[in-house]
């Protein structure tokens, strides 16, 4: 029995899944999802240039915000090859392949959700102790910080990815999505997955479903903070700062918890539904951010501009 498991584990290919129902259209439906990864590349690229190069952006905003652009960067750059689906029909994806692809998705994920964590609790020490905001946040803590958040990802995901090792794969070898997604490829498995599904319960409630509860009491620790600012307009520029924040916290957890409700809940939804939630999941967070944070942070939109009119220049 062993060496017929280890067999069939070797022999184990999945087959992505491209858009159900609208396969001979994929090279048109390739065009928009081309132009997304080139906005999500290049916009989350010109980020990190800009807080690197501009010295004005060395502050502890701007660490966490090229944190998070790095996490969307990976993302998308280690995701890219589902656009060969669209183009080359290049469906089949082997085992250990679509382990590395989970390990990044997963890990950039889970990286991006401590992140906006971490930014929720620059927004509150800016506005609860303004004065020691830099003395609070110092270079060396927002190194220690990155440096859990790492080490975070990389606990929560190697185990999870291990266990699908000790699974054999003998039914059908199709996958919902574009790409490798964890609770996607454990469904096909013809071993018992108890512990794997209860594996992942745990990681998903202690990583994202943890920080998504801190966020939220975060949120009401700086609105009690605004609301006991004596001026009017002061309350007004508090709060305009963490806009850039909640838009981006909505964006990363709408598309997580539907993919996860679906994936619980949807057995009987239409493959088309899981295809959307998950390429949603997958791309909306990368393209938006950079141009969340450019279109409502001043310093951000400076930056890129001086940047963009010296090679003008």
């Amino acid at each position: 029995m062993p060496s017929f498991n280890q067999s069939i584990f070797h022999l184990a290919v999945f087959f992505l899944t491209g858009i159900p129902g609208l396969e001979t259209y994929h090279a048109w439906i390739s065009i928009p999802f081309c132009c997304l990864y080139a906005i999500a590349i290049s916009r989350n690229g010109m980020v990190l240039l800009v807080i690197i190069s501009e010295s004005s952006l060395h502050e502890p905003m701007y660490y966490f915000l090229s944190m998070l652009s790095f996490s969307d960067l990976g993302l998308c750059l280690f995701t890219v090859t589902m656009l060969g689906i669209f183009w080359f029909n290049a469906r089949e994806i082997s085992f250990d392949a679509c382990t590395g692809e989970m390990f990044f998705i997963h890990g950039f994920t889970l990286m991006e959700s401590s992140v906006l964590l971490a930014m929720a609790f620059d927004r509150f020490i800016a506005i609860r102790n303004p004065l020691r905001y830099t003395i609070i946040l110092t270079n060396s803590r927002i190194i220690k910080v990155g440096f859990a958040i790492f080490i975070r990802e990389i606990t929560a995901v190697v185990p999870l990815l291990l266990l699908l090792k000790h699974l054999s794969f003998c039914h059908s070898h199709g996958l919902h999505h574009s790409y490798c997604f964890h609770p996607d490829v454990m469904k096909l498995s013809c071993t018992d997955t108890k512990i794997n599904s209860a594996l992942g319960l745990a990681i998903v409630i202690s990583t994202a479903g943890l920080d998504s509860v801190l966020i939220l009491l975060s949120y009401v620790l700086i609105i009690h903070s605004v609301l006991s600012i004596a001026s009017p307009e002061e309350r007004k520029k508090a709060f305009s700062t963490c806009v850039s924040h909640i838009s981006a916290v909505a964006i990363f957890y709408i598309p997580m918890i539907s993919l996860s409700l679906v994936h619980r809940f949807g057995k009987h939804a239409p493959p088309l539904v899981h295809t959307l939630i998950a390429n949603v999941y997958l791309l909306i967070p990368p393209v938006m951010n950079p141009i969340i944070y450019s279109l409502n942070t001043k310093q951000i939109r400076k930056a890129m501009l001086k940047i963009f009119l010296s090679k003008l220049i």
